[in-house]
């Protein structure tokens, strides 16, 4: 099995608005090897979360080669990259995306239903994931009744909770307090470090990127090379 895990290829998205075209990321070529922690830093409007989104295929490139986990994206319909990505991908949202009517019980076990576990399994399963983020206390709250931080401690067991091979974290940290912050990024360090997940993460702090093992720069559409920085973030 490769050690390579993302793979990309002169990768490039082009978006049209008002009859505009857009170059939202031109030539990516990005590499990230099984166990890595990789942040992704710039501005806004520097491609990071472009890139972040075609790695998880939520959006398709309009040229160049992308492979992750071993598949070239670009050769799947709209229903294979479903299950894919249900298969093997996590993603955590800046804004939780979790559903106010459900529990956090409820919110985690939704990606299960698209399984073939029974619902004891699922319980089982989302229970265990909200004890790792430490809400295990928590089972029958619903978004409302969290802090910023816990409802994202529950978007990450969401992500993890049907053990992905990749997890994919846009802005993480971008809606929570400092100390909420630092949790959030040591649970992300942990599930690197303890559990061995890849980890891939759009940041534009340089405190969230820090906890990172490898950092790569964007800017203006662009994914430098490793080791080189913006010049005016030098």
């Amino acid at each position: 099995m490769s050690n390579v895990v993302i793979e990309t290829q002169d990768l490039t998205k082009q978006f049209v608005r008002d009859e505009f075209q857009v170059l939202a990321l031109k030539d990516a070529n990005l590499a990230v090897d099984r166990g890595e922690f990789v942040a992704l830093m710039g501005p806004s409007g520097s491609g990071k979360s472009t890139l972040l989104h075609l790695i998880a295929a939520m959006d398709r490139p309009t040229s160049g080669a992308i492979r992750v986990l071993g598949e070239d994206l670009r050769s799947l319909d709209d229903g294979e990259i479903a299950r894919w990505r249900n298969a093997h991908i996590g993603f955590v949202f800046q804004s939780f995306n979790l559903i106010p009517v459900l529990t956090a019980l409820e919110n985690v076990e939704l990606p299960l239903k698209l399984t073939r576990l029974d619902r004891k399994k699922r319980v089982e399963h989302a229970t265990r994931a909200l004890e790792l983020v430490g809400l295990g206390d928590r089972l029958g709250h619903t978004p409302r009744q969290l802090s910023g931080g816990q409802e994202q401690r529950v978007a990450i067991a969401r992500a993890i909770v049907t053990d992905p091979d990749l997890i994919l974290a846009d802005e993480p940290t971008g809606n929570l307090d400092a100390a909420s912050a630092r949790d959030v990024l040591t649970l992300l360090g942990r599930l690197n470090k303890e559990f061995g997940k890849t980890i891939v993460m759009v940041t534009h702090d340089p405190h969230a990127a820090r906890s990172a093992s490898k950092i790569r720069y964007l800017e203006k559409g662009q994914l430098l090379p490793e080791g080189q920085k913006p010049e005016d973030w030098n």
